[in-house]
Parts: structure tokens; sequence; C-alpha cells
């Protein structure tokens, strides 16, 4: 078995998944081009919050089977597990993947598995072995693969052992090589296929989401629209055997949904119509709050004679994690500081940030007069407080 692993960013995935390996037994040499967040993972400790990492992260650094550096190292296996964002457009970006690429290519050598674990647009893995050769690599000497991570923040450690996983390599002793590794520490099933098509099952998940939330986005206006309770109606039509009606949110964030349909739309064009759709409605629900919350605003000022306070509930891109990437949540509250609205930002997943002075939500009751939800946080449930302004069914 090989039993060397380099990983190359030590996000939201990487860390997890260096954590898990190394209490599998493999070496495992993370890299992140942070020295801060190196210092606290080689401290035992974690920079983000994920229920259970803390825990195999110190395992896992105090039994040496798991070291932290800004710099890659010789290994058996390399996983390359960094972002994938979008230029302006919703272009897609893939520069972290390339510079990731170009970082290992003095010690990848013969034999070597190299994985991509990012979630990219289709041809991205084939651009990493293009990387490698173009750097003096004998790629016909490795094996290249893509293997999308595919586990929900907030259940990661379990989901990466549990959920089912989809390996396509750019040549089938490649797909096979890879697959072998993830059976060694995958209980769910680990499926073989090509490259592209491994790329394109994960873009397809995500969009299939973002596609059924946006349903539900464009549902919860409607009822505003015709003075329904669209909680009371979707708990209704889903008594239906054959419905499932998602529920509806301020938006959708996160790296993966509110992202990766944008790759499928940058590469397929006008055939994707109906993903380009969702992807608009649910862009466009946070507009649509924004200006719910600015009225209510202007209706409190008019009939009060001052300006309302208002509590902004919740940061998160979803409920009980504390990861703020694409959060439609964060995005609402720059553009309601920005017009100059009298805000309190309230999240008990985060102690501070660079932008926002953040209350405590006990202490929101006292100051704010009007209470609007974007995140259905776990402590938010505990409030006995009543609010119009209600866009993640908190209170119902």
């Amino acid at each position: 078995m090989k039993k060397k692993v380099c990983v190359i960013g030590l996000g939201y995935i990487g860390l997890p998944t260096s954590a898990l390996l190394a209490s599998r037994g493999y070496d495992v040499h993370g890299v992140d081009v942070l020295q801060s967040t190196v210092d606290i993972i080689n401290q035992g400790k974690i920079h983000i919050v994920e229920p259970d990492l803390h825990a195999f992260v110190y395992a896992a650094v105090n039994s040496s089977k798991l070291k932290a550096d800004i710099k890659p190292t010789e290994a058996d296996i390399f996983v390359l597990a960094v972002p994938t964002p979008f230029h302006e457009g919703f272009i897609p970006n893939i520069d972290y993947v390339l510079s990731a690429t170009k970082s290992i290519a003095p010690y990848v050598k013969e034999g070597n598995i190299v994985i991509l674990e990012s979630t990219s647009p289709v041809g991205t893995t084939d651009r990493v072995e293009e990387v490698l050769r173009e750097n003096g690599i004998d790629t016909s000497t490795i094996f290249i693969a893509h293997c999308p991570e595919r586990v929900l923040p907030g259940q990661i450690m379990r989901e990466l052992v549990e959920n089912d996983r989809i390996v396509g390599g750019i040549t089938p002793e490649a797909t096979k090589q890879t697959a072998e590794f993830y059976r060694e520490f995958v209980n769910g099933e680990v499926f073989e296929t090509d490259a592209k098509t491994a790329e394109m099952a994960k873009l397809t998940e995500n969009s299939f989401r973002d596609t059924n939330i946006a349903f539900a986005n464009e549902l919860s206006m409607l009822c505003d629209k015709f003075g329904i309770n669209v909680w009371e109606l979707i708990k209704l039509a889903n008594r239906h055997p054959r419905v499932n009606i998602l529920k509806p949110g301020a938006g959708v964030g996160g790296h993966c949904i509110a992202v990766d349909p944008w790759f499928i739309v940058h590469a397929g064009g006008e055939t994707a119509k109906m993903i380009r759709t969702a992807r608009e409605v649910n862009n466009y629900k946070a507009e649509w709050v924004i200006e719910k919350i600015k009225n209510a605003a202007l209706v409190y000022e008019n009939k009060n004679g001052r300006k309302a306070k208002i509590a902004c509930m919740g940061l998160a891109f979803k409920p009980d994690i504390d990861d703020l990437r694409e959060s439609p949540a964060l995005y609402i509250v720059r553009r309601l500081k920005a017009d100059g609205l009298d805000i309190v930002v309230v999240e008990p997943n985060i102690k501070s940030h660079k932008e926002f002075v953040i209350v405590e939500y006990k202490e929101m009751i006292k100051t704010a007069d009007i209470v609007t939800f974007l995140v259905a946080h776990k402590e938010f449930k505990k409030l006995d407080i009543k609010s119009e302004l209600d866009f993640c069914g908190v209170l119902n």
C-alpha cells in the first residue's frame, strides 16, 4: 500500500481529508499557502468549524502522521484540494489548480498517483496532465485522475467515509490505481469512469440541487405575491407521494452549488437554458430579500419617525456552520450596510468579522426594531420572537 500522501490545500476539504488519511495510517504532508494556517494545524488545532474535525487533527498531529507546511514534498500520492472559483462574468477560474499542479511537479516521480479533488470544469484533469508534462514529467509513467469531493459541510468526517465516490482517470490504468486507493478508506462504493465523466458528474449533482432550490425560491416569491404561507404550502404539497419540494432561503451559497452550474453554462452556452435560469433565479432571490428588508425599514421609519435598527440573523451560507463562501446572507448584509441601513449582525458560528461587529444573538432582542432571518441556525429556533421577514423557515 502506498503510504505517503501530499495534500495541496488545507481548507474545508483538504484538512478533513488529510486528518482522515492520517487516522488510517497514512503519512500525510499537508500544504497551504498561508503560514498562519500551517502553524495552527501543526499545533493540533483547526482554523475552520467542522464537527469532529478537531479531534481527528489533534490525534493526527500528535501521532506525527500529519504535518503541515507551505511547500510540497515527495510522496506516493498527491491530492489537489484547492478552490475553483470564477472570474468576473461567471467565467471558470482554475488558476489555483494550475498553480498547485506546478508546485508538485518537482516532486512527482514514476509510479505516483496525482488526484484532482477540486470541483472543476470538464477538461481540467487533462489540463493537470498538460501542466505536469510541460514541467518535465513523463506523464505516461504516472496515474492522473479526478475524484470529486461529495461531502456536506457539518457532516464531512462521516461522509468522507460513507459516501460513494466517483473516480475518473485520464487512462483506464489511472482510474484503476486511484480507485484502489479510495477503496482503502471509503466504505461507500467507488465507481470507475473516465475523467471528463467524473468532472461532469459533480457539476451535474450540484446543478440538480440548484435547479430544485430555484423552484422553491421562485415559489416563495410567488406565495408572497399571492398572500400565501409558503411553508404551509410546501408541507401540504409534499404530502403527495412523488413530490419533494425543498425549503426556500435567502439565495444559494457555498463553494459548490452557487458556483459549479456556471461551469456548465460557460461551456454549454445556449444549450444550458434551464441550468442558467436556475442560477439566475437563485441570484435574484437575494436581491428580492434586500428589497423586502428595505421596504420594511421604510415603513418603520415613516411610522416611527426614526430609522429602524435591523437584526440580520446569520452570515453563513447554510445553517450551523461558519463557512461564508458565496453566502447570500453575507451579500445581503453588505448591501444593506452600503445602502445606509442601521444593521445589527448576528452569527453564532463566528467570533469576529473584519467588516461587521458580531452581536450575541440574545442581546439582539433588546435592541432590534426589525428581525430578519437569513440563515436557519439552530440557536435562532430557540428565540421566542415574531418576524415577518423569515426568509429561511426559522419560525415554521
